[in-house]
């Protein structure tokens, strides 16, 4: 194993002294293990808070900012966050309004989430939750019971971040995080394995002539391996699989993420949109607003996946809406 870290015990905190000193507009609580944005609540607004395992990077620490989340929680890696942890970010950003947890679809992520939801309300905070389960891969998974949580966890902090920065009310705010959860499909492909620090080896095995199809972030098994193909085809078979689980018909527009999983150079990544692009314009679906790039990684897996949002007015106008994080900038 090659990794620049000091030891595997440490990877986290060292990572989290890391970002408080590469963003100053963020307090970073070491102790806690919680990730806020700097100068403390804001009065009346809704506080947008999320979470989950280490090793996903950007997600979620780099999404915490106006316009985006109050708070986010990192685990250890691949961990999910636990309860007390979460309640400490609920009391530190709530300003009054209530709190909605955003929620990727894991056992322990699901649980840990329910339960400092229930320490929080006998603190008189309000919490709703947004579950996002947008992985047409499997229906039930090692870490699920039910669709994985993946690429539309991005879709899903921006819009609601926005409209809590409009003073919505909680419920309004997890609505729209729900409404987009429903108009997402995602879907995954690994290349070769993640090398998760504690463990010092990959996570699975598999043959350099083969790919993982329906992979999960944490590397769970896909549907099916399979010799690798070109890009067109793999791509056709990725964007035919969302589709055909997807309420999207010709005429409508979409909000499309082309995501890294953290070994995959960008210059593979454009190959991939632009096979995405033609087959979803065959298809007679338009792109109207894109990302590229690393945003929900699994450490250093190579790989992609595709998340494809239904896009309507009020979605496309709140993802447009001004956003200041370490990792999605947008003035």
């Amino acid at each position: 194993m090659k990794k620049l870290i000091n030891s595997p015990d440490t990877v986290l905190v060292d990572a989290l002294t890391g970002l408080a000193a590469a963003h100053p507009e963020l307090a970073v609580d070491l102790e806690a293990r919680v990730v806020l944005r700097a100068g403390g609540p804001q009065p009346g607004k809704v506080a947008v808070i999320s979470g989950g395992g280490s090793g996903h990077e950007p997600l979620h620490v780099g999404f915490v900012g106006p316009g985006m989340l109050s708070a986010a929680c990192p685990g250890e890696v691949f961990t999910s966050p636990v309860p007390d942890q979460l309640l400490a970010a609920a009391r530190a950003a709530h300003g009054g309004a209530g709190v909605v947890f955003v929620v990727k679809n894991y056992t322990g992520d699901v649980l840990n989430f329910e339960i400092a939801g229930e320490l929080a309300a006998e603190q008189g905070i309000e919490v709703r939750t947004v579950l996002v389960n947008d992985d047409v891969a499997v229906e039930d998974s090692t870490y699920t019971a039910g669709r994985r949580g993946t690429g539309a966890t991005v879709v899903v902090e921006k819009v609601t971040g926005a409209l809590a920065e409009r003073g919505a009310s909680a419920a309004e705010v997890a609505s729209i995080g729900e409404r987009a959860n429903a108009a997402s499909r995602s879907f995954a492909v690994a290349l070769g394995a993640a090398t998760v620090p504690a463990a010092g080896k990959p996570g699975f095995d598999l043959p350099a002539d083969m790919i993982e199809v329906g992979v999960g972030i944490h590397g769970e098994p896909g549907r099916r391996r399979e010799p690798i193909r070109p890009a067109h085809e793999l791509v056709a078979e990725v964007v035919d699989t969302v589709l055909a689980d997807h309420p999207l018909t010709t005429g409508d527009q979409a909000i499309v993420l082309v995501n890294g999983m953290g070994a995959t150079p960008l210059i593979e990544l454009y190959v991939v949109y632009g096979e995405v692009a033609a087959r979803l314009a065959e298809r007679g679906i338009r792109i109207v607003r894109n990302l590229v790039g690393n945003f929900v990684t699994s450490l250093d897996m190579a790989g992609f996946s595709l998340t494809v949002t239904k896009a309507d007015p009020e979605l496309l106008e709140l993802w447009d809406a001004p956003v200041s994080t370490p990792a999605l900038h947008r003035p």
